[in-house]
């Protein structure tokens, strides 16, 4: 028995790891020249970035290659009745399939934790990549596009000698509220310190001119600094939380939206005591519901995260069991044959059904884990289709 375990594993695993380095270099490939288009990496960030993007790619390319090399193995061991010789010597084919199982299932949990670091460490490693290399970036766009926009500040210049901004033009914001200014210079150089999260506008022959603002620094050279810091710690995206932080950021949403609600309260309150019923009705309260539900939304995608990185690293064992009973149920040994027969089912199943979870689930109109009803579907499939085999 512990012979036939090590040639599955073996031969699962050989076609695993073949697979996996192709597979992932090709979606590193693809977030390589994503992370170019969205930040404005260059070769030398996109290299420095890397790493960053590795967990991703993984999370993307496992569930997809354990298929594809159970398929394979399977598909074989069918078609030459090397399973039907097992039957015969009265072993369960099941010795030859739970080593499968069993490494899918270690796998679903390494993809949940990749799931994980990608969403958090891995979007916040690119987003500083490009952070620390913020002069570089826009030094090279202006260059060849005379303009540079990023969240931080919008330029525009005339030309750019070596380090020298001619005639540039910024908008940006200025102030603790965040007041949008323009700045106009003869010239200007771009410094940035990297590690810092900012970028210093080093401006001759400056005129700045916004809400309630007008300078001007005729011959004279004045520093301006950037906030161009990532907003990592500072209400991030539910989806671009660590799963340690999801309880912490759920009971602070719930505070959020008590003060929001209570807030709104006291204002009808207030309204009605002074009699201003104009200001009651819906027109005048849109701002404020917008906002109480914007929040709300916020809440139910924090309630829908857990279960979406759970369910989807845990696809990896479901596709073993549908592509393992398939593949043994098909007797076909042509790999590109078998794989399609596995994964045509999944994709007209599984990718439907997750889609249609994760969206209701994120607009509160069913638990969050509804999202596990793709892989449960798989799964019952997949159970159903291997007691058949077991059977037969």
């Amino acid at each position: 028995m512990r012979l036939l375990t090590r040639y599955v594993l073996r031969e699962v695993g050989l076609i695993f790891l073949v697979t996996l380095v192709a597979l992932t270099s090709f979606m590193l490939l693809v977030g390589a020249v994503q992370a170019a288009l969205m930040q404005g990496l260059g070769a030398k960030q996109i290299v420095i970035a890397l790493p960053y993007l590795l967990p991703q790619a993984l999370m993307f390319a496992i569930p997809g290659t354990i298929l594809f090399a159970v398929s394979m193995v399977y598909g074989r061991m069918s078609a030459s009745n090397e399973l039907v010789a097992l039957k015969s010597l009265g072993i369960s084919p099941m010795v030859a399939v739970w080593p499968s199982l069993a490494m899918a299932t270690v796998l679903s949990f390494a993809t949940v934790w990749l799931n994980d670091l990608a969403m958090s460490w891995g979007f916040y490693g690119v987003k500083q990549v490009a952070i620390d290399s913020a002069e570089e970036i826009a030094y090279s766009v202006l260059r060849s596009q005379r303009s540079f926009k990023s969240d931080a500040l919008e330029v525009t210049v005339k030309d750019v000698v070596g380090r020298d901004l001619i005639e540039p033009r910024f908008r940006l914001a200025m102030g603790d509220d965040g007041q949008m200014v323009d700045i106009s210079a003869r010239i200007a150089q771009l410094r940035s310190a990297p590690g810092t999260g900012k970028l210093t506008l080093v401006l001759y022959h400056t005129i700045i001119d916004g809400p309630g603002i007008y300078s001007e620094y005729p011959d004279e050279w004045i520093e301006r600094e950037v906030l161009i810091q990532s907003d990592r710690g500072k209400d991030p995206s539910p989806s671009h939380l660590a799963l340690h932080e999801v309880p912490g950021a759920i009971e602070r949403q719930l505070e959020l939206i008590e003060q929001l609600g209570e807030r709104m309260v006291a204002l009808a309150g207030k309204q009605i005591l002074l009699g201003d019923f104009e200001q009651l009705s819906v027109g005048n309260w849109h701002d404020e519901n917008k906002n109480l539900q914007f929040q709300k939304f916020q809440l139910y995608r924090m309630h829908t995260e857990p279960p979406r990185r759970w369910a989807n690293g845990f696809s990896c064992l479901c596709f073993a069991l549908v592509g393992t009973a398939m593949a043994i149920r098909m007797r076909n040994a042509d790999v590109l044959t078998s794989f399609a027969l596995c994964f045509f089912p999944i994709l007209i199943v599984y990718y439907p059904l997750l889609a249609f979870g994760l969206d209701r689930a994120k607009a509160g109109e069913i638990h969050p884990y509804a999202v596990w009803l793709a892989n449960c579907i798989l799964v019952i499939w997949g159970l159903w289709l291997l007691r058949r085999v077991l059977r037969y």
